[in-house]
């Protein structure tokens, strides 16, 4: 058995990014082309100029809130006109908003196969997938990654966990694909039933999987791996059995902004995770996920060589209601853009509702206090205290506005 999906996985990085960088002037023509969304947000983009991650930052954000909006208000065209081909299948996700399987014949459209290699499953064996089949696309997704790489898949979904336990006592399957909740759950029952389970490797995701639980499946037989995948993009980054941080998938290209904006971070600052994928079906450019990363440096000790994520720190999209107005993380963005000394920021809120204190934190340099204050009050109508703090010394963790308020 390979260790590697494909040779793909183990490129020399600067061949993969020329490869990338090479694809993603098409890619841009042709959302330009097939997407009456992309057509109107691109207009004026010459594509053949698009030919490098410093122009690829040139271009607006798409927030799940724009493929939202759009639905609602252009029914009349497919998915808002974001989708680039009429889809087999379309999904719905909370809010609602609405998906697509994105391509219209690839045998693994979500592209999960490479995450379940991954973790160890292989053609033959036989996987129980505990996703919803419901409205959502998480069940598919890991069937057709299943199916691409020849395994067999018992749909469990979610829910019904008396019938699924009855099922992984009978089919003996060697793999599972779902929530690490419900793995830990079926997990339980059969211990307190006295029964012992065929699971020995398993992929998860939806949810967190901290190291503790980690451990709390390998005392009981079972090598979890975890991946990062979205309704919207698919698979973006997967765990590896070096198990330090996640591999970013062969298909996508993934930027670490500053939130709040759409500006690319240095490796190793923490920030929004954005990603262009390569699917002609849905060809979602600079996607903004919403959710906090950052890069790590150097390949994983597994020998692939394509860029490595530390995982999901938190959310991006931080806001709070500060007397009677919203602060957003684009306002003290914008801040750090307006004063290029600082180098982090934060605004800190404490004490109660209608008793607010505002402090701002910054990396900047000595004696720009006042500067700092005009800026804000400027941006925000609000009044803050800044402080200034030694370079280095605020948490790397992305966090624009700390809400620390009694509720």
């Amino acid at each position: 058995m390979s260790d590697f999906f494909d040779a793909q996985e183990t490129r020399d990085p600067a061949a993969r990014e020329a490869a990338l960088m090479a694809a993603l002037p098409g890619q841009v023509a042709h959302a330009q082309s097939a997407c009456t969304a992309y057509t109107e947000l691109l207009a004026g983009v010459v594509p053949a100029d698009v030919n490098s991650r410093a122009a690829l930052a040139q271009l607006p954000l798409t927030r799940k809130s724009s493929l939202a909006a759009a639905q609602a208000a252009r029914r009349a065209l497919r998915l808002g006109g974001f989708a680039a081909a009429a889809p087999r299948r379309i999904f719905q996700s909370p809010g609602p908003l609405y998906e697509p399987e994105p391509d219209t014949d690839g045998a693994d459209p979500w592209r999960v196969a490479r995450a379940l290699h991954a973790a160890g499953i292989r053609a033959g064996q036989l996987a129980h997938v505990g996703f919803s089949y419901h409205l959502t696309p998480a069940g598919a997704m890991m069937e057709a990654g299943l199916r691409a790489i020849g395994a067999a898949s018992f749909p469990g979904g979610v829910g019904n966990t008396e019938l699924q336990l009855q099922a992984l006592l009978d089919l003996q399957p060697e793999a599972y694909a779902g929530t690490p909740s419900l793995l830990r759950i079926l997990l339980e029952k059969a211990a307190e039933g006295g029964h012992a389970v065929s699971l020995r490797r398993a992929l998860v995701s939806g949810e967190a999987c901290p190291p503790p639980l980690v451990a709390w499946f390998a005392e009981r037989g079972v090598d979890v791996r975890q991946c990062y995948a979205t309704a919207d993009l698919g698979l973006i980054a997967y765990q590896t059995p070096a198990r330090e941080g996640l591999v970013v998938d062969e298909g996508v290209i993934v930027e670490i902004v500053r939130p709040g904006t759409g500006d690319p971070l240095p490796d190793g600052e923490v920030g929004e995770v954005v990603v262009t994928t390569l699917s002609p079906g849905y060809p979602l450019i600079r996607f903004a996920t919403g959710d906090l990363s950052a890069v790590m440096p150097g390949p994983s000790p597994c020998g692939r060589t394509n860029q490595r994520l530390r995982g999901w720190l938190g959310r991006a999209d931080q806001s709070a209601k500060v007397r009677g107005m919203f602060v957003h993380a684009g306002q003290v963005a914008e801040l750090i853009r307006r004063h290029p000394g600082v180098t982090r920021a934060r605004l800190v809120i404490e004490g109660e509702m209608a008793n607010d204190r505002l402090t701002l934190h910054a990396e900047a340099p000595a004696g720009s206090e006042e500067a700092l204050t005009t800026t804000l009050r400027d941006i925000t109508k609000l009044r803050a205290e800044v402080v200034l703090a030694a370079a280095g010394s605020l948490a790397n963790d992305g966090k624009l506005i700390d809400d620390r308020r009694a509720i």
